[in-house]
């Protein structure tokens, strides 16, 4: 059992919601923006079951690594699953949800993190 970094969680997270054909996956780094988390990933799916199973599949992999899964809130309804790891928030929205929540926006002072290198290894 090791436990990753802060980062290296996200970079975790992020890879199992692109094995889970999310879309959109963003991060933004909540440092000295958000007292609660370092940083926020965001996807979508496009249905109910691809939303339930980005979600799993990001706690699997997080539990895989020593991690626990501090709470998991809005599963059985899958239009905003939240997967709270403690330093890593994961926001998995059905697509409808996720363009009027908007997070990135209310989030707009927070940097974007880049992924797409590490996703494409």
């Amino acid at each position: 059992m090791s436990l990753l970094n802060e980062k290296d969680l996200l970079l975790t997270v992020a890879k199992a919601a692109d094995d889970k054909r999310a879309e959109d996956i963003m991060a933004l780094d909540m440092k000295g923006i958000s007292l609660v988390t370092d940083y926020f990933l965001i996807c979508h799916g496009n249905s109910d079951k691809q939303v339930q199973a980005i979600a799993r599949e990001m706690k699997e992999k997080a539990e895989e690594q020593g991690y626990t899964i501090k709470h998991l809130e809005g599963f059985e309804d899958a239009k905003w699953v939240l997967v709270d790891l403690g330093d890593v928030v994961a926001h998995v929205f059905h697509r409808d949800e996720r363009s009027y929540y908007n997070l990135e926006r209310l989030w707009g002072d927070a940097p974007l993190v880049p992924l797409a290198q590490e996703l494409e290894q």
